[in-house]
């Protein structure tokens, strides 16, 4: 089968890998149609995280299940299927409380010994815990609205939910990524008042104010936030997604932020100064965040997609095959593209 391997900084290529086979009883193993990149991809890319030779990457795919292990009761060959970036046994304390990503037993698409969502076929372990089916197969045009709820439009819902979004509430989006746009459809289906997304970008500013954005700020640092304390009336914001995850980006999500606000933390953390935990004690700020419990909220969502009463699609702006991702890399890293779809399979 095909595969994209990270072979070490900017070097993406799509390798032969072996096929995956049942390893365990509650095994299924996935033919994908759809995967894509997504920014927390980027840090590998960049080398900001060191990986093995040859790793498999990626960790977001729809498809459709082509054979199960003895001990799978509720999927069956032919049921397409969405996968949450993680896969969990659905049993311990961790996910019964819903915290599926912290799973005991759990794990990630593309850690070494796992296949990569950017791949033709992947085994999936504790299959009936981690995948939802649906009841027949979606219409193709629904195949990328569903594909960001694998990662993306959880992601930014998980950030509404920690920074406590409520109705009529004002909403600060730090980051203009894929999580960060999903964030801001997330708040408004949240029933957020004025939503501020702080991005520098005319593409991505436009996909923000499709989404629900009332207002967009190109500014960034101590200029963001003078402008987001400004547009509030001198207040700051009462809740804040914050969608990076490097220094600056948190620092603003704090500043920006009114006394007593919250901040829901889902960038993948690069922080090189413990001092913005200070800045939030000082001014008694929330923070609560993490790797989004995806297949927690995968359910709702998904059925908000099908009665189409969301749509993140559009944060898919290049779409390319499977055998020219390095190109959907190079396009990201190079902000030429907010998100990238990889075809694999038009017939699931």
């Amino acid at each position: 089968m095909r595969a994209v391997t990270l072979h070490g900084p900017r070097s993406i290529e799509v390798s032969d890998v072996p096929d995956p086979s049942i390893v365990e009883p509650t095994d299924v193993i996935v033919k994908v149609a759809l995967s894509c990149i997504c920014g927390s991809d980027l840090w590998p890319y960049r080398g900001v995280h060191e990986v093995g030779s040859a790793q498999r990457i990626g960790h977001e795919f729809v498809g459709t299940v082509v054979e199960v292990g003895s001990a799978v009761g509720s999927l069956r060959p032919g049921d397409f299927v969405i996968s949450p970036f993680s896969w969990s046994d659905g049993t311990c304390p961790a996910c019964r409380d819903g915290v599926t990503t912290g799973c005991r037993n759990g794990g990630f698409w593309g850690q070494p010994g796992s296949d990569g969502g950017q791949g033709e076929f992947v085994r999936v372990p504790f299959a009936d815990a981690t995948l939802v089916a649906l009841p027949e197969p979606p219409p193709r045009e629904l195949w990328p609205a569903l594909l960001t709820l694998s990662d993306v439009m959880a992601t930014g819902h998980h950030a509404a939910v920690c920074a406590h979004v409520a109705p009529g509430g004002t909403v600060g989006v730090v980051g203009d990524g894929a999580v960060g746009l999903c964030g801001i459809l997330a708040a408004r289906r949240l029933g957020a008042g004025q939503v501020i997304a702080l991005s520098r970008n005319p593409a991505r500013q436009a996909v923000a104010q499709q989404f629900g954005a009332s207002d967009v700020v190109p500014e960034r640092g101590r200029d963001a936030v003078a402008a987001v304390r400004e547009l509030t009336g001198g207040r700051g914001v009462d809740h804040v997604l914050e969608c990076v995850g490097t220094q600056e980006s948190l620092e603003t999500a704090i500043h920006i932020a009114r006394r007593g606000g919250s901040v829901g933390f889902v960038g993948v953390p690069h922080l090189t100064d413990p001092k913005p935990i200070s800045d939030l004690f000082a001014r008694s700020v929330g923070l609560r965040g993490g790797g989004a419990w995806v297949r927690t909220y995968l359910p709702e969502l998904l059925s908000d997609v099908m009665a189409g009463s969301l749509d993140p699609s559009a944060v898919f702006d290049l779409t390319l095959p499977l055998e020219e991702a390095a190109e959907g890399y190079r396009a990201m890293d190079e902000r030429r593209a907010i998100k990238v779809l990889l075809e694999l399979d038009s017939s699931a």
